[in-house]
């Protein structure tokens, strides 16, 4: 599948899947469509993003069945479901796993295309945050062993005299590798580098 931001339709209706291409795709969006859930399942990568409009009653595997194998993927498609049965509990459990919105068929053009436009907006930021976030890593597997041992320490508060007695080094050489630190990590102080170390941690 594509790793370019694009709209998934995943339905059993024939003619839903037309017209929701037709609508979107002269709207300017990219489309893919499938019949069931399993077909688009098959075809999603990690790298796979954008929104996904998911039907709620399909043969095989329903739509929230869908959204559940998606969330244990770690794939974190904004979901829009479209229904023409849909209930209040269905909704709620829908919307608590994460689902963008709940509409129900026949849907206005226009309120399905503000919510894709959403859910677009809401993929981009989560694409972005993440090549940010590969981006630091790559750039602290640059760190030597020793630039380790000083930030570490350096986040924890210690002065670059205290970290030179700590490690037996000179001065001199904790203040080079402290360049080297904010060079290579991108930050532009110890504070801002313990931000960055505190996002590694939890990702």
């Amino acid at each position: 599948m594509s790793d370019t931001a694009q709209i998934y339709i995943v339905d059993d209706d024939a003619a839903v899947l037309d017209s929701l291409s037709m609508l979107l795709e002269a709207s300017g969006y990219t489309v893919a469509t499938f019949s069931c859930g399993k077909e688009f399942l098959k075809a999603c990568t990690p790298e796979t993003f954008g929104c996904l409009i998911l039907d709620v009653d399909m043969p095989s595997m329903d739509g929230p069945a869908i959204q559940e194998e998606l969330n244990r993927r770690g794939l974190n498609l904004p979901i829009i479901f479209l229904t023409g049965h849909g209930t209040i509990p269905l909704t709620v459990r829908t919307l608590k796993a994460g689902a963008l919105d709940f509409l129900t068929k026949p849907v206005a053009g226009a309120v399905l295309l503000e919510r894709v436009s959403e859910a677009m907006g809401r993929c981009t930021r989560q694409f972005e945050q993440k090549q940010a976030s590969l981006s630091v890593t790559a750039r602290l597997a640059t760190l030597t062993a020793r630039e380790r041992e000083v930030m570490k320490l350096a986040v924890e508060g210690y002065t670059s005299k205290e970290i030179a007695q700590r490690l037996a080094i000179s001065y001199r050489t904790v203040e080079i590798h402290r360049a080297h630190l904010m060079q290579k990590s991108g930050a532009s102080n110890m504070l801002e580098l313990a931000r960055i170390l505190a996002h590694e941690t939890q990702h």
